[in-house]
């Protein structure tokens, strides 16, 4: 369902912290015109031109104007500001962390700062789910309010939306031309997307070697003693699968019962782990590949994110650093959730004859 390409009242989207492309990729499947997208990260600009073909602006939000993403619109369809603000000073992982003081956790009043001067008929965010509770959210959601929008926003379990992956996150989607609702996901328990369905077919490749036909089918290289683990792990299963003498020190204590995934092997017919910037470590949670002695590769974390195979993380002749790729593909917004947001906003488009 999609509004014609031609129409002069296109939906005309704007992305910022736009990344590696996730959101806008996904949007751009809905029929979407993605116009520009907008982030401070230098690693994102190739990929996100290569795979989006639309202009990036390497700047910080704090330093755009209401006049540069006016500009950048086109004089006439709908107008569509999205974004991911980075999640980090809201996540669970900081656990008690007062994160207040931490320079991102204002970007979110930046983003407002932007709807006001712009105004757009179309408002959409996403982020960790936690972020509901906090001032700098509240403050965001009374200010579109205020404005005349109509506010609707949920917690979405991502497998629901196609994306096999257990993940869930905040999605928000504001209107100013009537009420509107965060898609609810269309699969069903027993119909989600598993790890087999998207990378079995990937060909093998061993611990830290890469493939010759794609340069991010590469894993990390393990030590003697993760891949005696990894040998020894089961999918699906935990630590306490392995003989004494490969435990680790956390799992020999007594909090070590909370380390369950920490070097386990991913389970091919259930959806993958969460997929963090750190998904190409096997240390770090449950990572390894079903069958083979490795680690998720780069390729392999990408699609399990919802990104096509196709899809170019690096320039041709250069060199693949994991923690820099890793960090893009495991702070991307999945393209499956951003179809879903840019289907929804055509069908309420279509719905209410605007």
């Amino acid at each position: 369902m999609q509004l014609m390409r031609s129409s002069k009242k296109m939906i005309n989207a704007i992305d910022l912290f736009c990344g590696a492309g996730g959101l806008s990729y996904g949007l751009q499947q809905a029929g979407v015109n993605v116009v520009a997208g907008v982030d401070i990260d230098s690693d994102c600009e190739y990929v996100y031109g290569r795979n989006i073909k639309a202009p990036f602006l390497l700047k910080d939000i704090r330093e755009i104007t209401v006049e540069d993403i006016n500009n950048l619109y086109p004089k006439n369809g709908y107008r569509l500001l999205a974004g991911c603000a980075p999640c980090q000073p809201f996540s669970k992982h900081r656990r008690g962390e007062d994160t207040t003081e931490d320079e991102k956790w204002t970007l979110l009043d930046e983003f407002g700062r932007i709807v006001l001067g712009v105004m757009p008929d179309f408002v959409t965010m996403e982020n960790v789910p936690g972020i509901v509770s906090t001032v700098v959210f509240k403050r965001f959601t009374q200010q579109l309010i205020k404005l005349g929008y109509h506010v609707s926003y949920k917690s979405c379990f991502c497998p629901e939306y196609g994306l096999p992956q257990n993940r869930r996150r905040l999605v928000l989607l504001a209107s100013k031309l009537g009420e509107v609702h965060v898609p609810e996901g269309t699969f069903k328990a027993g119909t989600y997307k598993t790890v087999r369905k998207i990378i079995e077919d990937i060909p093998p490749i061993k611990s830290g070697k890469e493939s010759a036909e794609d340069p991010l089918h590469k894993s990390l290289g393990l030590s003697d003693v993760n891949l005696s683990r990894i040998k020894a792990s089961k999918p699906g299963g935990t630590w306490r699968d392995w003989p004494v003498d490969l435990l680790a020190d956390c799992h020999k204590r007594k909090s070590g019962s909370s380390f369950q995934s920490v070097y386990g092997r991913m389970h091919w017919d259930e959806p993958s782990p969460t997929i963090t910037t750190q998904f190409y470590n096997f240390g770090t949670g449950r990572y390894g590949h079903p069958t083979q002695h490795r680690a998720l590769s780069l390729r392999e974390g990408a699609m399990l994110q919802g990104f096509p195979k196709k899809y170019v993380f690096i320039e041709p002749g250069k060199k693949v650093y994991f923690n820099t790729i890793g960090r893009l593909i495991g702070n991307a917004v999945p393209p499956p959730l951003g179809k879903a947001i840019g289907n929804e906003i055509t069908r309420h488009i279509l719905k209410n004859k605007i």
